[in-house]
């Protein structure tokens, strides 16, 4: 039994890891910026629905290969890492706010309070990540710091979109049958 639940899991985070890959492929928004080439997606909605649905560890991994695989094949290999690395700490800050505010697939304002923190964290990230690239660019920190800060508008467009979307989702698909206990 215990084998077919991990095999359930290995199954549903490829899934999740193609269908983060496709939403970022298929819908994606370019908005013009200082630093980096920020657009609004649905692959941090999708990375969000994984880890409620998956639980910490299988929903990191399908939102790094989802998010990571997109940067590697659309122009954005040198900075994948970081996507990467947004993808884990938006996985960690989900689980961890799931399990606080206790998980409870019918409390609609729970599902809100985790969709508005993965938001937060979403800008957050994206600010370091922001910084991060200004300085392997070679500018100093000081631009570094407020460069990143102007282009932070697609990672608040995400986030809210993040904070609409992710609770309707995922009662959507907690309606299909889909819900973290056939997962766990």
């Amino acid at each position: 039994m215990e084998s077919t639940k991990r095999l359930r899991k290995l199954v549903f985070t490829g899934l999740f890891a193609a269908i983060i890959f496709i939403g970022i492929s298929v819908v994606r928004i370019p908005l013009p910026a200082i630093v980096g080439r920020p657009f609004i997606h649905f692959g941090n909605i999708l990375t969000v629905i994984a880890v409620m649905l998956l639980g910490f560890g299988y929903g990191a991994i399908a939102g790094a290969i989802g998010l990571g695989l997109f940067d590697v094949l659309n122009g954005y290999a040198a900075t994948a890492w970081l996507t990467i690395l947004e993808a884990i700490i938006l996985a960690a800050v989900v689980s961890l706010v799931f399990r606080v505010v206790g998980y409870d697939e019918h409390n609609l304002a729970k599902l809100y309070v985790v969709a508005f923190m993965a938001g937060v964290i979403k800008v957050v990230t994206s600010w370091g990540s922001g910084v991060i690239m200004a300085l392997m660019a070679g500018t100093t920190l000081k631009v570094a710091v407020i460069g990143a800060f102007t282009s932070l508008l697609a990672a608040v467009i995400n986030a809210v979109a993040c904070l609409v979307v992710v609770p309707i989702l995922y009662r959507l698909l907690v309606r299909l049958g889909f819900n973290r206990r056939r997962f766990n």
